[in-house]
């Protein structure tokens, strides 16, 4: 039951305590849902297209709204994307776009499905240049200089973009993907584990850290 204590034992900023006695970051509510998410998904490393490919896009989808607005939805919208398989996406017509917006089970927002149709032609083309997605998107991982010597609450909201997701979020933009600016991007790699955002005293910070450190990345340089 990790968890990091202040002045008289209080849990430091940031840190909550569940029914099940764990701490873990705020930002899961203790909701159910947003905590089973926040336990076994939030910052852990994905080397799957597929996967990287559904989180940009629902992260597209988030913009203006909250995370957990989409997670809720999240099921709807891979029944209505094909699972998200970008080579079947890209082949989506303007039959599909019209079909999308009357679609209540998702965010009936034209253009963040156009951007999802683009999006993932844009992926098909990173795939032939480099790969895969995971070969381009680990590539951008921070190197250890580059992050904050504690991961507080404090420091997260001070910072909702970074340098790499900036520089990430301007080479998407120049290869043609949308939605994509450097707070979408550096909300994407939290949740990819490109980096390990939980706070210090998390349950789940150091397992996160020790699945960063097993996990077999594919880089190919972009710069």
């Amino acid at each position: 039951m990790t968890g990091e204590t202040g002045a008289e034992g209080a849990l430091a900023a940031g840190l909550a305590e569940g029914a099940d006695g764990y701490v873990r970051c705020w930002w899961q509510d203790g909701l159910s849902d947003y905590q089973a998410y926040h336990d076994t998904e939030w910052g852990r490393p994905v080397a799957d297209d597929r996967r990287l490919f559904e989180k940009i896009c629902l992260e597209g989808f988030q913009a203006g709204l909250s995370w957990l607005t989409i997670l809720r939805k999240r099921e709807n919208f891979r029944k209505t994307f094909k699972n998200f398989e970008f080579s079947e996406v890209a082949r989506f017509t303007e039959d599909d776009v019209e079909r999308l917006v009357r679609d209540a089970g998702i965010i009936r927002h034209r253009g963040k499905i156009v951007s999802t149709i683009n999006n993932a032609a844009r992926a098909l083309e990173m795939v032939e240049e480099f790969g895969s997605l995971a070969a381009y998107f680990w590539s951008y991982e921070p190197d250890a200089s580059a992050r904050p010597k504690r991961v507080t609450k404090e420091a997260l909201v001070a910072n909702p973009t970074t340098p790499v997701s900036i520089k990430l979020s301007k080479e998407l933009k120049k290869r043609g993907w949308t939605f994509v600016g450097p707070t979408t991007v550096y909300a994407f790699m939290q949740a990819m584990g490109l980096v390990n955002d939980h706070l210090e005293g998390c349950c789940c910070r150091v397992e996160v850290e020790a699945e960063r450190a097993a996990f077999r990345r594919l880089l190919t340089r972009t710069d």
